[in-house]
């Protein structure tokens, strides 16, 4: 028999050198990864030797360059020609540079040492850049913190394409994430083991995209005891709380002793299957693939060192291999991996392990992209203290958002550590030293604070912009008066809704959006696009941050807080959906922006404030507020905005729904025409088929998303959000259900185990919950 290694070779050489497979199409999977810089932020970019920069810059940009090795100005080995920029000083404050200035001191640097050179450029000219050495660029858009609040900012955010050197093997790994113990490559087709110390983090990265990795681990101190304690898949789940199989990943992995070896901490693709076997001889000699080599053999191979008997088949994790199992039966599915080039998953080592890892060699699935590549390992000490984040993209194919911690994590990380992804921000579940239901009653009696920066925040301006507004918006935009805002959809033709939020008039042909995805970007830019708009559109999300002050008490704690201009509303007369740009404290204070909203149907505030004033606010408001003022958590905010009927994406709406079925129809301007979705909402509206209900069910078990609704034997609907109400002390519900079942006092039946094993009866009403006249927001 020929050596596995020839019959690799043979059966799996590469395709064309990488991704670009004739015939095929691969978006995203090339060369190329897109970089975006807001006003008032800067990008951080390290490159090598023949990397390249790419963009259309439009306004002014601000550029420096440190050399890697010694962190010089290196300016000179990335722009020729030096003489036709213009060197001048840029002050830290002139933009967000608090990220900026610790990766400095981390290389004994200091901002003032730099020197940055203006670029200008219009859009319609592209610029490359090349790199002639290994060096660190930042490229800054610096704005003042006035113009970013009140939507004055002239720059306009601006796509960097970086384009990685094709020489290089390695040219898709992210940059390092801290100290390195030890870092390797795993050659396509192979395995190897590697220790980890207790605390000391592993990095698998998928170097190419699309790469199937193996991974297992072992006890260390039970292997010099002779015995083999390794990540069991059935305490794994149990522990974790997934105690039957799935694809994804647990946040942790234990042995059989249910002593935990490794936790995650960061995870960039977020699809992955856990415990699948790795591939096997026998699975290839099935299919007519003898002597194929696999990444069982693999393992047993790389472990036999440490003591480890072989195995024809070794449980695995299986790191970025897309499988599902379908509802309608329990066979396991797979197809390529949605892993992109550079993704990773990072670990850290809880007991001092062996591990092993491969680079799977199956070419005869779609798994890996039917060309296998590397995968590469980096090992981290265990003193980098390395967050924990999680991915969050627009579309597949944009660069990853890692969570971070919000503007207000200093302040809220002093009362709580239980956090939750929202978006590419982390905010707080509840705040340990009062529970969710103690922040409730407090947004009900008194007043609360809660951390929004999760909220999307577009500013939207030119010459065309109320026209485009109007054919994008539910709402008339021409109603909308300056320092006012208005709840407004934003619908597909066929009438869905894609986003909701409140779209403010802040000045002439400046309008700001806040909502609750980033849907709204992706289709507000395609509108513009194809109809020729002549408008601009900002995302300001990561610029400028939100903290909410919400319940009966909240006017007057902050009212003093606020010294507002006589040109704008006093803050006694801002009404219900109305703003004001303010100052905190005196006419020389922080500028915000102030408005009279908030998502709990009770009498609230949000403020607008650039993050880098984020702390100062928070301190502000929290020392008047005192004893009356509680923080809020995101577990409280939703039993309270269930109970005043506010509907959330992904529940009530996002899922195909119309404005009507998802009960926001009120925010639909039946008079206006012409706007995307006007047309099918007309035709719905004639003839709804269903409409969303509120439901009180009998005893205190509450539903879930997605319980089926029953008459009888028959589906009538499904419940899109549920709660126990703490007010009403009855377990409520939100449903669509069908038009003929919709009417208030109709007993229906919410169904559980299989859903006619067990039924919960429940009673038709309508929402809001609470205060059905919504005289709390007024005031009233």
């Amino acid at each position: 028999m020929r050596p596995l290694s020839e019959y690799y070779q043979q059966i799996s050489a590469p395709i064309n050198n990488g991704r670009n497979v004739p015939g095929l199409h691969y978006p995203g999977f090339d060369d190329s990864v897109k970089h975006n810089i807001a006003p008032g932020q800067a990008l951080w970019l390290p490159m090598q030797a023949g990397d390249m920069l790419s963009c259309r810059p439009e306004g002014t940009m601000y550029i420096a360059a440190i050399a890697q090795k010694d962190g010089s100005n290196a300016i000179d080995t990335f722009i020729d020609d030096t003489n036709a920029l213009q060197a001048v000083p840029l002050n830290s404050g002139d933009y967000d540079s608090r990220l900026i200035n610790a990766r400095l001191a981390a290389l004994g640097l200091r901002h003032e040492a730099l020197t940055f050179y203006a670029f200008d450029q219009t859009p319609e000219e592209a610029v490359i850049w090349r790199s002639n050495s290994a060096l660190i660029v930042l490229m800054v858009l610096p704005e003042t913190r006035e113009a970013l609040v009140i939507g004055n900012t002239t720059a306009a955010a601006i796509d960097i394409q970086y384009h990685a050197t094709t020489a290089s093997n390695i040219q898709h790994l992210p940059a390092p994430l801290g100290t390195l113990l030890d870092e390797f490559t795993i050659e396509r087709g192979t395995a190897r083991a590697y220790k980890i110390p207790k605390g000391a983090y592993v990095q698998i990265i998928d170097v190419k995209g699309r790469q199937c990795s193996d991974f297992m681990a072992f006890n260390a101190q039970a292997l010099d005891a002779g015995k083999e304690r390794y990540i069991d898949s059935t305490v794994s789940r149990t522990f974790t709380g997934g105690a039957y199989p799935r694809p994804g990943v647990l946040n942790k992995f234990y042995d059989s002793d249910i002593l935990p070896l490794l936790e995650v901490v960061q995870d960039t693709i977020g699809r992955h299957d856990t415990f699948a076997l790795a591939c096997t001889a026998r699975g290839y000699e099935e299919r007519g693939f003898p002597g194929h080599i696999n990444c069982s053999d693999n393992i047993s191979h790389a472990v036999a060192p440490y003591g480890v008997g072989a195995r024809r088949a070794w449980p695995a994790i299986n790191f970025f291999f897309n499988s599902w199992i379908l509802p309608t039966h329990n066979m396991l599915q797979s197809d390529e991996a949605w892993s992109r080039p550079g993704d990773y998953v990072l670990m850290k080592a809880l007991n001092d392990l062996v591990a092993v890892s491969t680079a799977c060699p199956d070419d005869i699935d779609p798994i890996n992209g039917w060309n296998p590549t590397e995968i590469h390992i980096r090992l981290y000490a265990a003193a980098n203290n390395i967050k924990p984040a999680v991915a969050y993209r627009l579309l597949p194919n944009e660069p990853a958002n890692m969570t971070t911690e919000s503007p207000f994590h200093s302040r809220t990380s002093e009362l709580t550590c239980k956090y939750a992804a929202a978006i590419d921000y982390w905010v707080p579940q509840y705040y340990e030293p009062y529970g969710a239901i103690e922040e409730y009653w407090a947004c009900r009696e008194r007043a609360v604070i809660q951390d929004m920066s999760n909220l999307r925040i577009y500013d939207i301006c030119g010459n065309d912009v109320v026209p485009f507004l109007q054919q994008v918006m539910t709402r008339d935009i021409t109603r909308i008066a300056l320092n006012k805002g208005k709840y407004a959809l934003i619908c597909d033709d066929s009438g869905s809704v894609l986003d909701d939020g409140t779209l403010f008039n802040i000045g002439q042909n400046l309008y700001r959006w806040t909502c609750s995805t980033g849907e709204s970007l992706l289709h507000l830019k395609q509108v513009a696009q194809e109809h020729g708009y002549h408008v601009f559109i900002r995302d300001m999300s990561k610029t400028l941050c939100t903290l909410a002050v919400q319940g009966p008490k909240s006017a007057d704690l902050i009212g003093d807080l606020l010294f507002i201009q006589p040109t704008q509303p006093a803050f006694a007369n801002i009404s219900w959906f109305g703003g004001a740009v303010a100052r905190l404290h005196h006419r020389e204070g922080l500028p915000l922006y102030v408005s009279r909203t908030g998502y709990t149907g009770e009498l609230g505030y949000e403020f607008f404030c650039d993050n880098r004033d984020a702390e100062q606010l928070w301190d502000s408001i929290t020392e008047a507020g005192g004893e009356q003022l509680v923080p809020m958590g995101a577990d409280a905010l939703n039993i309270i905005r269930i109970e005043a009927g506010l509907m959330a994406r992904g529940n009530e709406f996002g899922n195909m729904q119309d404005a009507y079925e998802s009960g926001l129809g009120f925010a639909v301007d039946e008079k206006k025409e012409n706007f995307i979705g006007a047309a099918a909402l007309a035709r719905n509206r004639a003839a709804a088929r269903r409409r969303l209900v509120g439901l009180i069910l009998e005893g205190s078990e509450v539903a879930h998303h997605g319980d089926v609704v029953y008459q009888q034997r028959h589906q009538v609907g499904t419940i899109t959000s549920a709660v126990f109400s703490p007010m009403l002390k009855k377990s409520i519900a939100m449903a669509i259900v069908n038009i003929e079942q919709a009417a208030p006092g109709n007993t229906l039946e919410v169904g559980k185990l299989d859903g006619y094993a067990k039924r919960l009866s429940a009673t038709v009403t309508t929402v809001p919950f609470v205060d059905a006249q919504r005289k709390r927001p007024r005031g009233l």
